[in-house]
Parts: structure tokens; sequence; C-alpha cells
């Protein structure tokens, strides 16, 4: 996921290397398929990957999964992109910019996969976005953003008062995620302002950083995938569905879509990510959960039209 402060898609540093038909003309057959696709594919495995990764967990640790998933899409793209030819050319501020992302980056998926663990999906996805819709607020202070942030805490609240008695552990885990996950739009915001670190390969090199940075507790959670290569590559596919194919799908879509287009089609995650819980895994929302996440989803609606007017 990659955003500015304020709009979700400029954390997803633009890569026209890739889709730009002019640029290598390798993509006429996916300029045949509609920019919207894209999206969809793009959202249904954004959380498609953490509802496969919540099914390991039975043989695998939360921690050890989100490792995995971390190295895996490293792999690829430092086979892909071979970022470290660019590492020496940086300064200590980019390097130190990476550094800081790529360690938010680590937290946040090693939060995010222990709330999963705990929580439903779609309610962990809610209150992700809580923050996002904070910092929209705070940076353009409108009568709509006031509505959307209002929105969103009786959201959020909803959410929580569901699940309050019954899982601590997991809601706590959920608001450090949501926090890093503000921390990581501000932080990929700023690498996507470095002149100096170029989309993909800034991403790569992040990626690569944190699964060493991840290395300590993940490596040990992760022991009986290891030993077990049914288990890797299944793992290993989380990363896949979780990293590789958003991120690229991503780049697609945004290549073709308006900047308010894609935004508020990205108000529709958290809807996302229910229906994929509900339907993977099982988790069949209630009531209460569900018009919290539709609060949460119209709180993204009213600010994301405002930002893209």
């Amino acid at each position: 996921m990659t955003i500015s402060a304020w709009e979700i898609e400029d954390l997803l540093p633009k890569i026209e290397d890739v889709t730009s038909t002019e640029a290598a003309g390798r993509y006429t057959v996916f300029d045949r398929v509609p920019a919207h696709a894209f999206f969809v594919l793009s959202a249904v495995f954004h959380y498609l990957g953490p509802a496969f990764a919540v099914l390991l967990f039975s043989r695998v640790e939360p921690l050890g999964v989100a490792w995995l998933r971390i190295i895996s899409a490293a792999a690829i793209f430092w086979v892909w992109r071979r970022p470290w030819r660019i590492w020496r050319g940086l300064g200590a501020t980019a390097r130190q910019l990476l550094l800081g992302w790529a360690a938010v980056l680590a937290a946040m998926n090693a939060t995010f996969y222990v709330a999963i663990d705990r929580l439903p999906l779609g309610t962990v996805a809610a209150v992700e976005f809580a923050p996002v819709i904070l910092l929209a607020a705070l940076a353009l202070r409108t009568m709509r953003n006031g509505i959307a942030l209002v929105l969103a805490v009786g959201g959020v609240y909803l959410l929580t008062e569901v699940q309050l008695a019954t899982n601590l552990l997991g809601l706590i885990c959920a608001g450090v995620n949501a926090v890093l996950f503000a921390g990581y739009i501000v932080l990929g915001h700023r690498v996507s302002q470095n002149r100096t670190l170029r989309g993909i390969d800034a991403l790569a090199l992040a990626m690569g950083i944190a699964a060493l940075l991840a290395l300590p507790f993940g490596i040990a959670a992760a022991g009986p995938a290891l030993a077990d290569p049914r288990l890797l590559a299944a793992a290993a596919g989380v990363g896949v569905c979780s990293s590789v194919i958003p991120y690229v799908s991503d780049q697609l879509a945004m290549a073709r879509l308006s900047r308010g287009t894609y935004a508020l089609m990205l108000s529709l995650l958290p809807a996302t990510a229910a229906v994929i819980g509900a339907l993977v895994l099982g988790q069949w929302p209630a009531w209460l959960e569900v018009l919290g996440i539709a609060l949460v989803v119209a709180a993204m609606g009213v600010h994301r039209r405002e930002l893209s007017r």
C-alpha cells in the first residue's frame, strides 16, 4: 500500500517503465483490459493474501507468516529490479528514509498479522484506515472532512465495542497497526518526493531491509514452514498475493484512472476485506460490525471526494 499523507495512491510510487506502452511496447495486451478491472484485481488480492495467511496460522505462527510474506515479496522484487545497484549512490538522507520506511513496514506487517489472527479481517481493515481519514482531516480542515472524521470515529467505535470484551490484545494490535500504517503513509510520501529514489526500486530496497529487521522474531516463528516445502510454498504464495499482484495491478490501474476516481474506489477496501473474510474464512459480521464498516467506508468516500475536487 502506498499513499501520500492525504491520498492513498501517492504511496505507491509511479513506475512508468512498467505501465507505459510507449516505453517498452510490451503491455499491449494489458491495454485491452479495462482499468477498473486492474483495481478490482488489486482490491481482491490485497485481502485475499491475508485471508490465506489466516488459514496458515494453524501450522505457522502469525509472526512467522508475516516474515515469510515480506521476504518472499522482497525476493521477487530483488530478482526483478536488482535494487542493490542504487544503494551506493544514495545519500545519507535517502538511506535514513529507507531504513525508517523498512522498520515501519516490518512492524506494521507483524502487528497486522497478529491482529487478523485474533479479529475478523474486515474489522482490522476498517480500523486500519481510520488514521488515514484523521490525517486528511488535519491536513484539509473542511466541513466535509470533519463529517468524514465523525463517521470514521463512529464506525471504529462500533467495531471496537463489539470486540473489546473478547479480544483486547487483538484490538491493541489493530490500533498499533493503524498508527504504523499512518507512519507508512507519511514516509511513503517522502520517498515518492525524493528524486534519488525510484519507485519500485525504493520499495524493493525497503522490503529487503524489512526482511532483515524482522529476522529476529520471524525466523523462529517460521520454523515449521522452513522444514516443510509445502508450507514454505504456501507462505510464499501469501507474499505474492499480498504484495506483488496488488502492487503491479495498482500501477496498471493508476496509469489509466484519474486520481479522484482511484481515490474514491479505495474507499471500498474495508468492505472488500469484510466480504473476503466472510467467504474465505467464514467470518460473517454481526449487524453492528456491518454498520461500523459501512460508516468507515462512507467516511473514506466523503473525504476522498473532497480531495479530488
